[in-house]
This record gives structure tokens, sequence and C-alpha cells, in this order.
């Protein structure tokens, strides 16, 4: 990766730091959070991420690259599935340090599987045992990070709440500790992610489909910017929904497109704080079968497991 520092100064830390950890724990949440702004789409259903995307958190000579990865999971039997543990997988052997996040007394087989594939990876890894919060026992706390401390030989255990924001501070200080000293950073200090206006616009429609349709729909479903184009204070942009199914699409577009049209009003007002301009959106729905089990229509939508 090229180097973006003008020149080095001494004491300055830098590197990539993969947040891992099954679907629906709060990674994208944490993420936002560190970063002090919205770049990772969050749901109430698991399996909300399905691409790696880079946030960087450059503050007091120090810049953290967070790598927001998707849920992983036992469960493979699709292609877009295979996909998404590939990206997760990939992603804990290009980092300094993997952050392990977990829910606060809680351990299933997919936290077994998260926790074998850092065992694989090598690499160091610490726990944000997340969403403290929820927790009315808290003397319950102690036993369980005896627990997960039994299970690995963490770097640190840092009990935190990422919905409200609790000890963050802690965990950041743990994580800076973990970044090589390389006296340079790796991005520009403005620059918050990797990402391109193009697929934050996607991922917040994408967002909404989440939100807003039943718990099997929003799976089937993928989004596409097909036209983007900004003249002055106003952006145009035109977005494909694809489904899997006819049935899909009518549940998507509902009656009289009543569906489709509260899932653009919900995404417009983001999409506009994210762009800075008026927004003229118009969504399309379009039946593409099979998709999420054809290894070549998940990669042509983006899902390529990296």
């Amino acid at each position: 990766m090229t180097v973006m520092a003008e020149s080095e100064e001494p004491g300055i830390r830098c590197g990539f730091v993969a947040l891992v950890g099954r679907p629906n724990v709060g990674k994208s949440t944490l993420l936002n959070r560190l970063l002090g702004m919205k770049i990772s789409i969050i749901s109430r259903k698991p399996q909300t991420t399905r691409n790696r995307i880079l946030g960087i958190d450059t503050r007091e000579g120090t810049q953290t690259v967070y790598v927001d990865t998707p849920g992983l999971h036992r469960r493979q039997h699709r292609a877009l599935n295979r996909s998404l543990n590939r990206a997760a997988v990939s992603a804990l052997h290009d980092v300094d340090l993997a952050v392990f996040v977990v829910e606060a007394l809680r351990w299933c087989d997919d936290d077994e599987l998260v926790l074998e594939k850092i065992k694989a990876a090598g690499v160091p890894a610490l726990v944000a045992i997340n969403k403290v919060d929820k927790v009315a026992r808290k003397e319950l706390l102690l036993p369980y990070l005896q627990q997960l401390a039994a299970r690995h030989d963490f770097a640190a255990l840092v009990p935190v709440s990422a919905r409200r924001g609790r000890n963050l501070d802690a965990l950041r200080n743990d994580i800076v500790r973990h970044l090589p000293v390389t006296g340079q950073y790796m991005f520009p200090e403005d620059q918050i992610t990797d990402r391109s206006e193009r697929f934050l616009v996607a991922e917040l429609v994408r967002e909404q489909l989440m939100e807003t349709l039943g718990q099997e729909v929003p799976y089937s479903t993928a989004v596409e910017i097909e036209s983007f184009e900004r003249k002055g204070d106003l952006t145009r942009i035109h977005v494909l929904i694809w489904v899997e199914r006819p049935g899909q699409k009518a549940i998507v577009i509902g009656k009289g497109g009543h569906q489709l049209k509260q899932i653009g009003q919900k995404a417009r007002p983001q999409i506009e704080r994210l762009l800075g301009t008026r927004v003229f959106m118009e969504l399309w729905v379009k039946v593409r079968e099979g998709w999420a089990d054809d290894e070549r229509a998940v990669q042509s939508l983006g899902y390529d497991g990296n």
C-alpha cells in the first residue's frame, strides 16, 4: 500500500486493525462510534455487513485503520454466505491486530469459529466485550472474563458498550499500544474511509431494505448504483435493487409502490447528509433469479470475498 505522508515524524504509530466476530454482535456500531461518524450500516438483523470496509481514525500521532468485516458464521449453504466468510477470514491475514467482538455473557458456536480463525491466522488479538449495558447482574461479568482469558492468550479484555459509547477510550488506548511505530501515516489525515460515495449510497439504501422489509427478503436483495451524477447542489442517482424471485419484487415495491417509496424516503436524508447536496433518487426493482446462490452473480454485484 502506498504511504501518503510526505515526511517521517518520530513516534507516529500506524497500523491495520480488524474488527471480527459473529453476526449481529455490534462490530459496525463499534466502528461508527470509534470514528465518530457513520460509515458502516447497521440493523437489528444479523449479517448486515457484506463487504470489508476501512474506517480511518487519525488522532494525536496515531492512525488506526479499522477493517470492518462481515460476521463469521458456520452456515455456508449459499454462495453469498461463503463470500462473506472469505472476506472476514482474509482480513485477519493483513492486519497488525484483531479486535474480537463478543457479546457480554454469551458464547456460541460461531464465536468459537471466530476464535479458531484468529488462532489460525496467528495475529495478536484483544477482546471487546460488547453490550455490557444490557447486563443486569454485573457480578457475572468477572467469571465471564475469566472464561474468555482461559480460551486464548488475549492481549487485553475490554468491556464496552458500542451503542452507548462507553469505555471506548480504554479500548482505543489498548489498540494503539499494539500499533507499529511507522513514523508516517498510510492515508491522508482527513480521509475517513476507502469506500466511494457510490458505495456508501448503495449501503444506505440497503440499510433501509434491511430495516423496512421482513425477516427473509432483505437477504435476497442487492443494491447497485446504475448512475450517479452531481451538478452543483443536486445529485441525481439511479438505484437498482436486485431480488431473486418475482414474489420478492412485489414485496419490495409494495401496494401502489408504497413500500419502495418509503425505502427511498428513509434513505434520502442520510444520503443528503453524506453528499452535502440535495438528492433526486429513483429506485427500480429487478429480478435476477437465484443470484445469492451463484458465485459469478455474487462477484458481479461486488461481493468478491475481499
